[in-house]
């Protein structure tokens, strides 16, 4: 299985150049607070300079309750969102676990983290990293 994992959470920055990365590549824009278009999340917590990133862990609760079946879950086990059967209907968005489904307000259709490690390649702490397991993926598959 493929997935984005978190490598080490207390070396985040909270520079966020992973959630305007995922952004740039799925809607060439920044993530502001106004417009959330990142499929990664890092948020500030009580304790200073200590961060909660949250990333898609492809569980597939999201395919699960897209009821058009335009959610299904790929070879390396990484589920995807097919844009074509999307009804926009909203219920992947209210299913995922972990609020990174994400929106634009301005699109037909949500966006998901597909593990393309764009956010991997731009965080300079190197704290996040692409997660591939072929045992997990010959399970989905099978």
């Amino acid at each position: 299985m493929k997935k984005l994992a978190i490598r080490d959470q207390s070396a985040c920055m909270f520079c966020l150049t992973c959630e305007n990365a995922c952004a740039q590549a799925f809607y060439k824009g920044e993530n502001t607070q106004k417009q959330d278009l990142s499929c990664i999340h890092v948020l500030g917590t009580d304790v200073p300079n200590k961060f909660k990133i949250t990333v898609c862990v492809q569980c597939g609760k999201c395919s699960k309750a897209c009821e058009a079946g335009a959610i299904t879950q790929n070879a390396q086990g990484v589920y995807m969102l097919n844009k074509k059967l999307c009804v926009n209907c909203g219920k992947c968005l209210e299913a995922c676990p972990f609020g990174v489904m994400v929106k634009a307000e301005d699109k037909p259709s949500p966006t998901k983290c597909i593990a393309c490690g764009i956010c991997v390649k731009a965080c300079p702490q190197d704290v996040l990293y692409i997660k591939e397991d072929a045992k997990e993926a010959a399970k989905a598959t099978a």
